[in-house]
């Protein structure tokens, strides 16, 4: 935290606003744009819109991961066989995946599963993104 000097009834302001849910954010952006006609900015620089306006931009981390193939490295058939056990296909449906450019492994999966399927990749020598 920094050390500003706020008024109070701005940092309890902050306080609320920093809080809220996206879908409360929503509604405060939707309310303050028909109300008074701001609008939150959308990045750059300059301009007023102000900390209110500005809130409902938070970033939302990311819960859904898609797991990609970059390279499959030297070991191609032992690549083949961990993307086979992971998907469940045949070895030559994961032969065919591991063969197509910068196949989707997983799609939609957690931080944590995505976390795991790229250590078992990465762990025979291929290269994995996660998007």
């Amino acid at each position: 935290m920094s050390d500003v000097a706020v008024a109070p009834e701005l940092k309890e302001l902050g306080d609320k606003i920093a809080g809220l849910t996206l879908k409360q954010a929503k509604e405060l952006s939707d309310y303050i744009k028909e109300a008074y006609g701001i609008e939150p900015a959308t990045g750059g620089g300059g301009g007023g819109g102000g900390a209110v306006a500005a809130a409902p931009a938070a970033v939302v981390e990311q819960t859904e991961f898609d797991v990609v193939l970059a390279n499959v490295g030297d070991k191609k058939l032992d690549v083949v066989k961990v993307v086979k056990n992971l998907t469940g296909a045949s070895l030559m449906d994961a032969k065919k995946l591991v063969e197509s450019p910068k196949p989707t492994i997983k799609e939609k999966v957690s931080k944590e599963d995505a976390a795991k399927v790229k250590a078992e990749l990465e762990a025979v020598g291929a290269t994995v993104e996660l998007k």
